[in-house]
């Protein structure tokens, strides 16, 4: 199969309302093209760097999403571009893309990332680490960014109940938070191996890269 294959039948399970984000990290250009030419232009990148060179080497009307761990002093070398940030899990990580959004007369669209796993390895907030922020007047006097939903990962593991469950709690905050923040519309989870159920649970945002790459080789 194809890139553009695995594109195309992805893309007719995807309910309509649900966007793909392909997750491109460690492919090489020639793979992006590819999707990039059979229609698809949003990618999620992992690195800072390997996204800045691919956005200078690729079209640039291409959508860059960033859904890796970001580290504060990487900021300044994606806010010129970069389309949305999903793994906002600090005030401090906002405060840094707020300050450099600025210097690009530019808002940048974020996403707070939610501690839903059980694995303590996942970065994320917790239900009141979420209202402290959002209550708070540093966050409120912040004028380049623009919190436009939340992302979460599910823990790793073959239990269908417990991905389900996380998922679904995930989207009872959201819920709970669109009603103070209506302008929040994107609930960004779901991977490779659990984006079928994180749909069934209102995920409105999948981040795949293996079933439409194939698999990674990290070297």
């Amino acid at each position: 199969m194809s890139i553009q294959d695995n594109l195309t039948s992805i893309k007719k399970e995807l309910p309509s309302g649900v966007t793909l984000v392909a997750v491109s990290k460690t492919k090489p250009n020639e793979d992006i093209l590819e999707a990039y030419n059979a229609g698809h232009w949003v990618f999620g990148e992992n690195k800072v760097q390997e996204m800045v060179a691919k956005w200078e080497d690729l079209p640039k009307d291409i959508e860059w999403h960033m859904i890796g761990h970001v580290q504060r002093n990487k900021v300044k070398y994606m806010a010129k571009f970069v389309s949305l940030i999903h793994g906002v899990d600090s005030l401090k990580l906002l405060k840094e893309i707020d300050k450099q959004a600025a210097k690009h007369n530019r808002i940048i669209p974020c996403l707070l990332q939610m501690h839903i796993a059980e694995e303590d390895t996942k970065f994320g907030l917790d239900d009141s680490e979420l209202s402290t922020l959002l209550q708070s007047e540093e966050f409120k006097a912040l004028k380049n960014v623009k919190i436009v939903g939340l992302m979460g990962m599910a823990t790793f593991t073959q239990n269908e109940n417990q991905v389900r469950k996380e998922f679904a709690h995930l989207k009872s905050i959201f819920d709970k938070l669109q009603q103070e923040m209506p302008e929040i519309s994107i609930l960004s989870m779901g991977m490779s191996g659990d984006y079928a159920l994180a749909i069934s649970e209102g995920s409105t945002m999948v981040r795949i890269g293996s079933s439409i790459f194939g698999v990674r080789n990290y070297q």
